[in-house]
C-alpha cells in the first residue's frame, strides 16, 4: 500500500511539473484580442491582395479591445467589427451567443433576383420537377430548359442528373442553370455540377497555400482540374445565370464554367469568396473562421473579388412589374438566337 501511495505521489508531482511547463493562454480580453489579431496577421491570405494595413488596425482596436472593463457582448461585437475590416464573407467569429458576419459584399449591390418570378408559368411554374436540390422545368420556349439550384449544400447524384438531362433531350437550343442567390455550400458539389459540361479534364483554377507568417509567403500556384464526367455530359449550349449573391462554392462553379466549351455566363458579377476557409480557437473557446488559401482562375486572376459575366444584365423594374425576369428572358433569347 505504501508503495502504491509513493508511486501516486510521484505521478502527481510529475503531472504538476508538466502542467507548470505548459504555456496556457490567459482567458482575458487582452489575450483573446492579441490571439485573434495574430491569427489574421499570420494566416489570413488576402491582407496583401486587399492592401490592408493590419498593423494600423491593431492600433485602432487596441484601446477598445485590450482591456477587461467592457462586458462580454460589447467585446464580441468589437472583435467582429475588427474582422469586418477584412471585407470577407468567409470570416466569422463564433461564440455561444452570436456569430459575427460581413454581409456588405452583397447588400451593397442590386439584388437582381425575385424568387416569385421564377415560379411563374413562364419558367418553373407550379408543376416543376425536383431532383434532390435541383428544381427544373421547360420554359415558355419549349426547346430551352431551366434549372434553379439554390444551394450547394443541397446534394444531388449522377442518377438525378441523368434523369434531368433525359427530361431536357428535346431542348435542342440549350439549358439555363440559375445559381442566383446561391450562397455556396459544398465545393465538392460545385465540381460535380461542372463536370457534366466538360468533355475533357481542364485546368480551370489554381490554389496557393501559406508557407510562412509573412503576408506574401505563399507556395507556387497549384493547378486544379475540373474533371469531365465520363458517363453524363450535356453537349449543347448552357447559360449560367449569376448575381452578386452567388458566393463561395457557387463562385467556384462559375469560375469553372467560364472554361466549359459551350457555356456562357449571363447576369451580374458574382459575390466572390475565393479563399478556402480554416478555423482556429481562441483562449476563451470562441472560434474564428478565415480565408486561408487563395484561389485563382485559369489566368491566375483572384476570384475572391467576384467573376465578371460574359453578358452583364440586371433585372428591369418594368419587366418585373409585368411578371418577367429580365435575366432569364435574356438567357432564353441568347440560346434561341445564338447571340
Amino acid at each position: 500500500m505504501k508503495g502504491k501511495l509513493l508511486i501516486y505521489t510521484v505521478l502527481l508531482s510529475v503531472l504538476s511539473s508538466c502542467i507548470d511547463d505548459v504555456a496556457i493562454p490567459r482567458n482575458s480580453y487582452r489575450e483573446n484580442f492579441e490571439t485573434l489579431w495574430k491569427i489574421v496577421d499570420t494566416r489570413y491570405c488576402y491582407l496583401e491582395a486587399k492592401n490592408i494595413n493590419w498593423d494600423s488596425i491593431y492600433h485602432v482596436y487596441d484601446a477598445r479591445l485590450a482591456n477587461d472593463t467592457i462586458d462580454e457582448l460589447t467585446f464580441f461585437d468589437a472583435m467582429g467589427e475588427m474582422l469586418a475590416e477584412l471585407k470577407d464573407g468567409h470570416v466569422n467569429l463564433y461564440s455561444e451567443f452570436d456569430r459575427s458576419r460581413y454581409w456588405n459584399w452583397f447588400t451593397d449591390y442590386p439584388a437582381n433576383f425575385n424568387s416569385s418570378l421564377i415560379y411563374s408559368d413562364r419558367y418553373l411554374g407550379k408543376e416543376y420537377k425536383i431532383a434532390n436540390g435541383l428544381r427544373y422545368q421547360k420554359t415558355v420556349a419549349e426547346n430551352v430548359g431551366y434549372i434553379y439550384y439554390s444551394s450547394f449544400s443541397d446534394s444531388f447524384t449522377d442518377a438525378n442528373m441523368r434523369y434531368v438531362i433525359q427530361y431536357f433531350m428535346d431542348c435542342d437550343k440549350g439549358l439555363i442553370i440559375d445559381v442566383r442567390n446561391n450562397g455556396g455550400g459544398s465545393a465538392e458539389l460545385s465540381y460535380k455540377l461542372a463536370s457534366y459540361f466538360f468533355e475533357r479534364d481542364t485546368v480551370s483554377m489554381y490554389l496557393q497555400h501559406k508557407t510562412g507568417d509573412d503576408h506574401s509567403a505563399f507556395s507556387e500556384p497549384v493547378p486544379m482540374k475540373t474533371k469531365a464526367n465520363k458517363k453524363i455530359q450535356w453537349q449543347r449550349p448552357v447559360v449560367i445565370l449569376t448575381n452578386r449573391a452567388s458566393y463561395s462554392a457557387t463562385n467556384l462553379f462559375i469560375c469553372m464554367m467560364k472554361d466549359a466549351p459551350r457555356a456562357t455566363i449571363i447576369g451580374d458579377k458574382s459575390g466572390g469568396g475565393g479563399g478556402m476557409p480554416l478555423s482556429n480557437e481562441l483562449p476563451n473557446g470562441w472560434m474564428v473562421r478565415f480565408s486561408a488559401s487563395p484561389m485563382y482562375d485559369a489566368n491566375l486572376n483572384h476570384i475572391e473579388f467576384g467573376i465578371e459575366p460574359d453578358i452583364n444584365i440586371g433585372l428591369d423594374p418594368v419587366d418585373v412589374a409585368n411578371g418577367r425576369d429580365t435575366m432569364i428572358e435574356r438567357a432564353i433569347s441568347f440560346l434561341l438566337n445564338g447571340n
